[in-house]
């Protein structure tokens, strides 16, 4: 169900030929790397946290990059918690491993972090453990509909 969810939004925004379903797991960022043919650098990774009880962010940061939660809380004004695992599908509409910005549930906030911006291509998941879009960070953006773009990450400098 996540895959196609993903794949009708990516259908709706032009980029459903972009997909790539390659036959091994692509579900961290290593594999997906290894499974898509880049640094684990150009993986868009989606991070997923709680923005208050019932609704979640999810920011797309770079294969290297992890949360600074200095900026975090400077920009979201909480402490970064990562959704636990059970409430990962409910609360974003994709399993772990196939988290995405592509056909969330409704009232899921998406942001890009700067970290992406480094890179011509990067590799978000479609939905599934098995799965990548080719995408600009301009494409990406706007595919995602995402918000705006944060600078909320550590470690890729």
């Amino acid at each position: 169900m996540s895959m196609e969810r993903a794949k009708a939004h990516l259908q709706k925004k032009g980029f459903l030929d972009r997909v790539i379903e390659p036959e091994v797991q692509t579900a961290t960022v290593a594999e997906a790397a290894a499974a898509l043919g880049c640094a684990e650098s150009h993986i868009a990774k989606t991070l997923s946290f709680y923005d208050g009880e019932d609704s979640a962010i999810l920011i797309l940061a770079a294969g290297d990059a992890k949360i600074d939660n200095r900026k975090f809380k400077d920009k979201f004004g909480r402490k970064a918690k990562m959704l636990a695992a059970e409430d990962v599908e409910p609360m974003t509409g994709h399993a772990i491993g196939g988290v995405c910005p592509f056909g969330v549930n409704d009232g899921v906030q998406i942001y890009c972090d700067e970290s992406l911006k480094r890179f011509d291509y990067v590799y978000p998941a479609a939905g599934n453990a098995h799965s990548g879009v080719k995408l600009t960070c301009e494409e990406l953006f706007g595919a995602a509909d995402a918000l705006e773009w944060i600078d909320v990450c550590k470690g890729w400098e």
